[in-house]
């Protein structure tokens, strides 16, 4: 009798012990949800199911309150002893209207947005499915929050609040991706990110220096790739997906595999992705401009002009592209978590098309003008220590190495001599992050940085008549870069209601450079560069009711020169060319935000952000001298000579407004506007509209969903930026806009209408399809070198198992 009981004592606790595997599904379809988030907020402990929805949660056995999320689901609270007595199993309500998310890019760790003052967006795995964007530029595009320029179709250079490029900061997998290199112009390096392989991504609005350092001015885009998932059986857990596409517009041919493999203790994960892209076609309805029915074709050692057979094509605009992404996960205990990525990205050579559009003594100005391979690779150890103690309760060291390899060739018509720069960056970076709470209401978040970029530009001339080359001069100085930096944020919760967040960032940045006088007689050698930065942001969150949300934010954010400010030699437009300037100091941000949202009776759901940002010592192209000369001979033409200067004070604001509405019988309307006002001054004081404050832009979308089926109509638009509205230096670059009735260039308007649909045929198959640009618009988005797809009809199939 006495082993009887003993027995049955042993099973009943077997049996909890598994109970405490947890199952989160959908309550319309019983379909497993993965990512769904379990947050404790005495504890900090975060929880994410896998592919099968399902979650180990014994650490969250004491909890009294656990909160339940998933993106586009209402959220649950719910207690352990109430998750034991439901068997493990929740079932989550679908819903758009929820004001708090899960997200990772406010502080680097993870957080409730009711919790942070800035503005975040996520964008969830599910979106990135039903949306399916060819690159991670389109990706951000998608979203109707962000605007995204091209001057190739291997490219895309987001917008946010009015600043771009160098003024904008990425992470992939918490690690900073930009580099010394970036550039005041549009730049292409988004698309190295694999968006099949993308967990999730955030865009955090507004300054993000105190935890992100220099070039976080007008928000961080934060991608976070695939998590090697573990079992929580004996069972190894082995899931994927493979994805296939095809698009019309430019013959896309599309496929991606990765491959999940769980034990208790180990995991990993692969992904590969291959993209073909033929030549872009723009649309039949709209402005001539946008034609070029021509291109360069040599023969018989002869460049020649040939006329298109189909003028509507954009050659040259083909390229192709390979990803691969290993991770490894090793989870020796609850304390410590390991885990390795290697990611490696490589495109082919693409034409840069807007230089193509160049014209000189009525024919085209470039034989060639086309990018190398860009390559990126990445190597990233990430470790996570839980251990409550006096310094933290949870850290994390990310550790970094980074490759990135960029070139360009150019020749100009009927000339035998070649040009090409070729970079290479290698970054490393060390990032300490850590987590203590000290009390029920206050947590701390601090850390240290150091980043560190090693530059090497090389310059080649070949005769293509005779095949030799010669040196020639390179883009940049030989250089090096670096950043080192110490930041603390508190997170106050003075009431259930009210959250204070404040915090400070000190960064001393380091740049020295070496001159090579062989081809361009600067009048130094050297330039060093040895300044520091202190940043800071204090804002509040306020929640009256569970229904509506206010959040209030002033920060500051900086972006420190870096080699591009300082060494670089190129041609901005025609006859102008831009010198090295080593007299630089950092630019500096003040920006302030006020934002409000409000859910009506769990049908409406209305959210407005308005923001004013102040950029002091602003880095602009000002005309320069170079050894007393105001021009100077560049690349076969006399070129007036102009660098980079703290010569202005820039001013954007603007206001980000979005309404969803659920609408009977599984229809739901949505929109998002942004509107942004950016000007800044110029050598006679006077005021010029900001090139990187995108006209009015937004997306309306209207919805359905039933069961396995989800469809979408929607329209993508933008308002008309006129020739006087245009900033100065757009409004000499006559090739890339339509002109108006009196000859000027400007921007027109443009809309599209889209429709698209997936519709789930088995537990384990997919299909999408859609047609893009229905009415076949031939637009631009503005300040962009090639126009948007024409009408595009895209096949997409996937696989999950």
């Amino acid at each position: 009798m006495k082993f009887i009981y003993l027995l049955w004592l042993f099973l009943g606790v077997y049996g909890i012990a598994q109970a405490q595997t947890i199952t989160v599904k959908n309550q319309e379809t019983n379909e497993p949800i993965e990512f769904a988030t379990l947050y404790n907020e005495n504890s900090k402990v975060f929880i994410v199911t896998n592919s099968l929805g399902e979650a180990e949660i014994s650490a969250l056995r004491d909890a009294d309150k656990i909160e339940i999320r998933s993106l586009g689901y209402k959220t649950l609270v719910k207690s352990f002893a109430q998750l034991q007595s439901e068997s493990f199993k929740i079932f989550l309500a679908t819903s758009n209207l929820n004001l708090e998310e899960v997200v990772v890019s406010g502080t680097r760790w993870r957080q409730t947005t009711n919790e942070i003052p800035s503005k975040i967006f996520l964008i969830s795995p599910t979106e990135v499915t039903f949306q399916n964007p060819q690159t991670a530029a389109d990706l951000l595009n998608i979203t109707g929050k962000v605007y995204v320029q091209k001057s190739q179709q291997g490219g895309g250079s987001p917008m946010i609040r009015g600043f771009a490029t160098n003024r904008l900061l990425y992470t992939v997998d918490g690690v900073r991706m930009n580099t010394a290199i970036f550039r005041a112009g549009n730049i292409q390096n988004v698309i190295s990110i694999d968006p099949f392989a993308t967990e999730n991504a955030e865009v955090l609005f507004g300054p993000g220096s105190v935890i992100y350092g220099s070039d976080a001015i007008g928000g961080v885009m934060s991608f976070q790739t695939l998590t090697p998932q573990f079992s929580i059986s004996e069972k190894p857990l082995i899931s994927g997906k493979a994805v296939t596409r095809y698009a019309s517009a430019n013959h896309e041919k599309t496929g991606h595999f990765d491959v999940n493999i769980g034990w208790k203790k180990w995991a990993m994960v692969t992904s590969i992705s291959s993209w073909d892209f033929d030549h872009l076609r723009q649309g039949s309805h709209g402005p001539d401009d946008y034609l070029k029915p021509y291109y360069v074709q040599r023969a018989d050692s002869v460049d020649r002009v040939v006329t298109q057979d189909d003028p509507l094509l954009q050659i040259p605009s083909a390229y192709s592209q390979i990803n691969f992404m290993q991770k490894v996960r090793f989870k020796p205990s609850e304390k410590w978590d390991f885990q390795y990525g290697f990611h490696y990205s490589e495109t082919s050579p693409y034409g840069r098309y807007d230089r193509h559009l160049r014209v000189k003594n009525g024919t085209a100005r470039y034989a060639e003008w086309n990018y190398g391979p860009q390559k990126w690779m990445m190597n990233n150890l990430n470790i996570t220590n839980t251990n409550k103690n006096i310094a933290f309760d949870q850290m994390t060291i990310r550790l970094a190495l980074q490759s990135f390899e960029e070139s360009r060739i150019d020749r100009s018509i009927n000339k035998n001599e070649r040009n090409t720069q070729s970079e290479e960056v290698k970054a490393y970076s060390v990032n300490i992050d850590f987590l203590k709470s000290i009390s029920v209401k206050s947590t701390l978040f601090y850390g240290l940085e150091y980043v560190m970029n090693d530059i090497t530009s090389t310059g080649k001339l070949t005769d293509i008549s005779t095949g030799l080359d010669v040196t020639g001069p390179a883009r940049y100085p030989q250089s090096t870069w670096a950043s080192i930096a110490a930041y603390i944020n508190d997170e106050f919760k003075l009431t259930e209601k009210l959250t204070f967040q404040a915090g400070l960032r000190y960064n001393q940045f380091i740049l020295d450079a070496a001159f090579d006088t062989s081809f361009y007689a600067f009048p130094f050698t050297t330039a060093n560069i040895n300044n520091g930065s202190l940043t800071g942001s204090i804002g509040g969150v306020y929640r009256p009711a569970d229904t509506w949300v206010i959040s209030a934010n002033f920060g500051t954010a900086f972006r420190a020169p870096n080699v591009d400010d300082l060494g670089k030699v190129f041609d901005p437009a025609p006859q102008t060319v831009t010198v090295p300037n080593p007299d630089l100091v950092a630019e500096y941000a003040y920006n302030f935000d006020l934002g409000i949202a409000k859910v009506f009776d769990d049908v409406i759901k209305l959210d407005a952000t308005g923001y004013y940002t102040i950029l002091q010592n602003a880095l602009v192209r000002r005309d320069f001298q170079l050894n007393g000369q105001d021009s100077i001979m560049y690349d076969g033409e006399m070129s007036r000579v102009q660098a980079l200067q703290n010569a202005a004070v820039a001013r954007v604001y603007g206001i980000q407004a979005g309404l969803e509405i659920k609408l009977p019988a599984g229809f739901g309307f949505s929109s998002d506007m942004n509107y942004q006002v950016g000007e800044e001054e110029l050598d006679d004081g006077s005021t010029s509209p900001s090139r990187h404050a995108a006209p009015l832009f937004g997306t309306s979308r209207l919805s359905y969903r039933a069961n396995k089926l989800n469809m979408q109509l929607y329209a993508v638009y933008q308002k008309e930026r006129k020739f006087n509205d245009l900033p100065q230096e757009e409004q000499a670059k006559t090739e890339i806009y339509a002109a108006d009735s009196e000859g000027n260039p400007y921007s027109p308007a443009w809309y599209t209408l889209n429709f698209k649909a997936m519709y789930q045929l088995t537990d384990m198959l997919n299909i999408s399809s859609g047609i893009e640009n229905l009415t076949d618009q031939r637009y631009r988005p503005y300040s962009s070198g090639i126009s948007a797809p024409g009408r595009n009809f895209y096949l997409s199939v996937k696989c999950n198992f």
